[in-house]
């Protein structure tokens, strides 16, 4: 299924900190666009371990697009109400630590009198001091893994289905571009016949103004020139036909299946090619306008492309 290449997932999973102590796990997995496959991580420490497993599960899955993994964790709320009634789970007191940290705050005080004592809260954040249930590596690897790939299979699901979405749009505009096609293509005979009555008429006009048989080269040659110049102008069958074929290979890249945003990209600088040259070639304000309209819509679906991976 074609996809887009934006889209977000998140999912969580619980990790043992060991003493009754359980961690809530958090991982969230964001995608926009980008020309290539772009991977970042934004991982606590606890989860570093994790990100080779990660990144390898992205490349499988995706080929294009900004792709980030963020983590983050707390203590789950109840698992920490259980730890009130066993103190003892919620980290262990470094009685060295603290020893040491308060002959540190009598060494200040000797130095400066009037500084006030380290509060109880000020104490217990200091680092060292309380040693916090971590948890096994494994476990948190382990639980990261299992998350970023939830967290991704929610990403890819929303990416298939804005990539649905976008198809449905890009199809519509190509019917639109259809539709100008079939309506310009028949009338290019008239418009070529009223070109003719006009150039006609200007030649005859030319040849009724000249008196002198040494002027009849230079009207000679200035016949040949609008000749050529209206020969080249009029001549925009090969333009519609390449458009239809650039139409056709749209729908058939939209209706098939994988990555489709670089060739689709391609397709619209084609489009966008024949349209101009339509446009300089046209001999009238009707194929003018359509010309227009033409690279109004090769303008909006490049927009959209840009999205599909």
């Amino acid at each position: 299924m074609i996809s887009s290449m934006t889209g977000y997932g998140s999912a969580s999973r619980q990790v043992s900190l060991g003493a009754g102590v359980v961690a809530d796990l958090q991982v969230e997995c964001r995608a926009v666009n980008s020309r290539f496959l772009d991977l970042g991580f934004r991982l606590p420490d606890e989860c570093r371990g994790a990100e080779p497993a990660l990144r390898e599960l992205v490349t499988q899955s995706l080929s294009r697009g900004k792709v980030e993994f963020r983590a983050a964790w707390r203590i789950n709320n109840a698992a920490a109400g259980a730890a009130k009634a066993n103190p003892h789970s919620l980290g262990a007191i470094n009685k060295d630590r603290l020893d040491a940290l308060y002959t540190l705050q009598e060494r200040a005080q000797d130095a400066f009198p009037k500084a006030q004592e380290l509060s109880i809260a000020e104490i217990l954040r200091w680092p060292g001091v309380v040693s916090e249930p971590r948890g096994e590596e494994e476990g948190w690897i382990a639980a990261t893994v299992e998350a970023g790939k939830a967290a991704l299979a929610v990403l890819m699901e929303s990416r298939q289905a804005e990539g649905k979405a976008l198809v449905d749009v890009l199809t519509s505009i190509t019917g639109k571009m259809r539709d100008i096609v079939k309506t310009i293509e028949p009338k290019v005979p008239q418009y070529v016949a009223q070109y003719q009555e006009k150039l006609t008429e200007r030649l005859s006009e030319a040849l009724a103004a000249q008196e002198q048989a040494k002027a009849g080269a230079e009207l000679m040659e200035r016949i040949r020139q609008e000749v050529v110049l209206y020969a080249v102008r009029i001549d925009i069958a090969e333009e519609f036909a390449r458009l239809k074929t650039h139409l056709q290979a749209v729908d058939s890249a939209l209706a098939g299946k994988g990555p489709v945003g670089k060739r689709l990209d391609f397709l619209m600088q084609e489009l966008n090619r024949e349209a101009n040259t339509l446009s300089s070639k046209s001999v009238s304000e009707e194929c003018t306008q359509a010309a227009l309209e033409l690279k109004l819509f090769i303008e909006q679906m490049r927009e959209q492309v840009q999205n599909l991976e």
